[in-house]
């Protein structure tokens, strides 16, 4: 069980011990600072879901557009599954009250804490699960770690994961620290499904949901800096269906987004 945890394990470790430094400090830091950091976590979070959902969608785009003129749509039909994704994901998600189930969550969770407002715990809560959860290191990680008993992805990712939930922390409490419960069981969940799977799914598909992710991500940036109050948690569906429609196009008509093996 170890090979198949371990990357998770430490990540959640890590996220608990950068969340408790955070909230150790909140009270001395002034409230000037604290607004000027969650702000620039905001920024940060913006810049890394347009990375992964404009820049590192354009090498997807690239890295598998078959040669000659079928490369000319390559681009259109990969957008098409991404915006596919998203679309049904926020049905599924809205349907399924993920964002309102999250934030009453992290409600009855702030009942048997003390310190933060329930409001605050609640935003601490869901921003820290969506950023620690959405982003190419989990995927790739957990995928590898379930799969091939690699934990390195995560390991790289629970060092981040520290100074960010410290940094989140010292701004929005305990909510933050909260959050170790959705990363143990999306990230342990994602790892035993690969284990089970056995047959890694394709770089394709991966790269996808990365890219659906860095939507995901964009959406967080725009709730941490308030400029829009999105219900991220009901986008969360739209990363895992990359890979079913992409097998569906593929059963239709093969060779439409794959390679056709020769």
């Amino acid at each position: 069980m170890w090979s198949i945890f371990s990357g998770t394990i430490v990540n959640v470790i890590t996220v608990a011990a950068g969340s408790l430094a955070g909230v150790s400090i909140s009270r001395s830091v002034p409230e000037r600072y604290r607004v000027i950091v969650l702000q620039t976590l905001g920024l940060i979070t913006l810049t890394l879901g347009m990375d992964a959902s404009v820049v590192q969608f354009a090498r997807v785009v690239e890295r598998f557009a078959p040669p000659g003129e079928a490369s000319k749509t390559y681009g259109a039909r990969l957008a098409m599954v991404m915006i596919g994704s998203l679309l049904i994901g926020v049905v599924i998600g809205t349907a399924l009250r993920l964002h309102q189930r999250i934030e009453s969550l992290g409600k009855r969770l702030h009942a048997r804490c003390a310190g933060d407002d329930s409001n605050t715990f609640a935003e601490g809560f869901l921003s820290a699960s969506v950023l620690f959860c959405v982003g190419p290191l989990t995927l790739v990680g957990c995928l590898e770690n379930g799969a091939n008993a690699n934990p390195s992805f995560l390991y790289v990712k629970s060092l981040l994961d520290c100074f960010a939930s410290l940094a989140l922390a010292s701004t929005l409490g305990w909510g933050v620290f909260a959050s170790v419960l959705t990363v143990g069981i999306f990230q342990g969940g994602l790892s035993l499904l690969a284990f089970w799977v056995a047959q890694p799914l394709d770089d394709l598909s991966i790269a996808l949901m990365t890219n659906v992710g860095g939507v995901v991500m964009l959406a967080t940036g725009l709730l941490l800096l308030e400029i829009k109050p999105i219900r991220v948690a009901n986008m969360v569906p739209a990363i895992f269906l990359p890979p079913l429609i992409v097998y569906i196009v593929e059963q239709l008509s093969p060779g439409m987004l794959l390679p056709i093996a020769g």
